[in-house]
């Protein structure tokens, strides 16, 4: 990749603008980790999550598959059973997403600062 300047970084092409849309939502990262662990099924997914909905669920698992980053498996039996799998480009996916949240729980102290900080602006 060549560095054309300041303005290929801001052009809506340019990769890690790119990619950010895939992630750049509050779940899609965190439901990306959570399979990371293997395959789950939706209902394990949701226990696993503190504070996802259903609804959120279901519409992350659907972008993420419809992105190709997810593969969903019917099973047809009753009651019915889903199972989800992160795909070859998902797994490559979640490399970054893992190093970020390392990142995070290394930096704890700065993101205690940074929300504090936040949350003193709203008050204004």
């Amino acid at each position: 990749m060549t560095d054309d300047g300041p303005g290929e970084v801001l052009d809506e092409r340019y990769p890690a603008r790119r990619v950010l849309n895939l992630i750049a939502d509050k779940w899609t990262p965190i439901v990306l980790y959570c399979l990371a662990g293997g395959t789950r099924r939706f209902g394990e997914m949701q226990r696993r999550i503190p504070g996802l909905s259903k609804k959120m669920l279901i519409q992350v698992l659907r972008g993420l598959e419809r992105d190709g980053l997810v593969h969903r498996e019917v099973f047809q039996v009753v009651p019915p059973k889903t199972e989800y799998t992160l795909t070859e480009l998902g797994r490559r996916l979640h490399e970054p997403v893992a190093m970020l949240c390392r990142w995070a729980a290394d930096h704890v102290e700065e993101l205690d600062a940074v929300e504090r900080n936040r949350g003193s602006k709203s008050a204004i």
